[in-house]
């Protein structure tokens, strides 16, 4: 058997030990797949991150179409009612803001007629006239006696509001009051929907008539009908 020398032996174990080479075509077959890889993942991003803007913009969009929506019939009810009455027009803003439910009640009531011919049935000089179904004075009576003994420095109310009692209404029970004078306790006593801008002077001959014991007077003024703007 042939020997085989110490150098060749030595140049075989280096040239196992050392490492392989690795081939230009497989580096950049693997650039290539981590290329791809990298495009993938950054397409994947900008795909959802432009859908997830896209619906956010979606949804703002519809909230800003709601508000707009619910601004534009806000802006389109009527904001001033014209009471043509017997002895003249007295003209109404409505505070459709702090009573909205109250207005809306009697902005549809005005639709359809339900003030026509309504009279003023109780008249309490310096203090309120009231028009509506409802013919005892009751609570009326009563503010007139309590009223009038409080001090001018409590009055929280300018004369010449309009309002209606409280309560659960129907289409019979939504009377109609306007102060002639400041009525200190008058949100204890009336949902206020309502000032007069023009016309004071026939609230004011309407608060002189004579009256009966009753603050019922004795010629009948009424309400010939109810006129809706939307401005004056």
């Amino acid at each position: 058997m042939a020997r085989i020398k110490p150098q060749a032996l030595l140049q075989q174990s280096k040239r196992k030990k050392g490492p392989s080479r690795i081939s230009a075509t497989t580096v950049l077959f693997y650039l290539l797949i981590l290329s791809l890889v990298g495009f993938f993942l950054f397409a994947s991003y900008r795909h959802w991150s432009s859908r997830s803007r896209l619906q956010s913009e979606s949804h703002m969009s519809i909230s800003e179409g709601d508000n707009n929506s619910v601004d534009s019939k806000k802006s389109e009810l009527p904001g001033y009612a014209v009471l043509n009455t017997s002895k003249g027009s007295i003209i109404i803003e409505l505070h459709k803001e702090t009573a909205p439910e109250v207005v809306d009640e009697f902005i549809d009531l005005c639709q359809k007629g339900h003030f026509k011919g309504m009279l003023f049935h109780l008249v309490i000089k310096h203090y309120v006239i009231q028009a509506g179904d409802n013919h005892g004075a009751g609570a009326t009576e009563d503010w007139n006696l309590r009223g009038k003994h409080h001090a001018i420095s409590s009055m929280k109310h300018e004369a010449f509001m309009l309002g209606t009692s409280k309560g659960k209404h129907n289409h019979k029970g939504f009377d109609l009051f306007i102060t002639t004078a400041p009525i200190p306790d008058l949100n204890e006593k009336l949902i206020v929907f309502g000032q007069v801008i023009k016309g004071e002077d026939v609230v004011q001959e309407i608060e002189e008539v004579d009256t009966d014991e009753h603050y019922k007077p004795k010629i009948s003024i009424g309400i010939l009908d109810v006129t809706l703007k939307q401005k004056v």
